[in-house]
């Protein structure tokens, strides 16, 4: 019997644990996974880039494509057409903006500064901009009004767990938290898309203020 320190025979190729090939195949998985991650994010970033420069009616799939680098079927297997690209891009940048700002706290006073800031950075994005100046209503009711999108549903569940916190803090009335939350969200909402008509007569300083006393009547005990 050949002991397993005896060196291998010229030539001969070195023995595979099984465990080692098992273990090759999650991590090819991994490196696919995130090199369709990476197309995603060049195809969204190309679209956003495209929507901020030249407008949301210029952002056509071709061009969408050359941006990013890819062919027209690559982008076509991800995204039916334009709108569903800028649905996903919306998505993914409204749950960036999200996660950025820390919307859970020990009460109602950081509640609603986390509220009103995420409020300020959504109202402030390129891309969410392009589309409120655009007169694209359509896309704008389809994917921000009309539908509770991933987004929507993303931004719920954030408001939701942080009016739990203020409720067990004592500080944010009783009531259902997701329905708290889902007026929350529209307050919110509808102040976003509001302020360019309310900018003569509402300051920046005097938008965050009254928002944020809205918001905190709203949920007080």
């Amino acid at each position: 019997m050949s002991s397993s320190n005896e060196p291998h025979e010229p030539g001969a190729e070195p023995s595979v644990e099984p465990s080692a090939e098992r273990a090759a195949g999650p991590a090819a998985e991994r490196g696919t996974e995130r090199a369709e991650r990476g197309t995603d994010d060049a195809i969204l970033d190309a679209a956003a880039e495209l929507i901020v420069q030249l407008g949301v009616g210029r952002a056509q799939l071709a061009e969408i494509a050359r941006r990013a680098g890819v062919s027209r079927p690559t982008v076509y297997r991800r995204w039916p057409d334009v709108r569903a690209v800028i649905g996903a891009l919306l998505t993914r940048e409204i749950a960036a903006t999200r996660d950025a700002v820390r919307l859970t706290g020990t009460d109602r006073a950081a509640f609603v500064d986390g509220v009103v800031e995420v409020a300020v950075r959504l109202r402030d994005h390129p891309v969410l901009g392009a589309l409120l100046r655009s007169g694209d209503s359509d896309t704008l009711f389809e994917y921000v009004v009309d539908r509770l999108g991933a987004s929507q549903r993303g931004l719920l569940e954030a408001l939701r767990s942080g009016i739990e916190q203020g409720q067990r803090h004592g500080s944010i009335r009783a009531g259902e938290p997701l329905e708290l939350a889902a007026m929350v969200l529209l307050i919110a909402q509808s102040t976003v898309q509001s302020h360019r008509m309310v900018a003569p007569v509402l300051s920046e300083e005097a938008w965050r203020r009254e928002l944020a006393r809205a918001l905190d009547g709203y949920l007080a005990p």
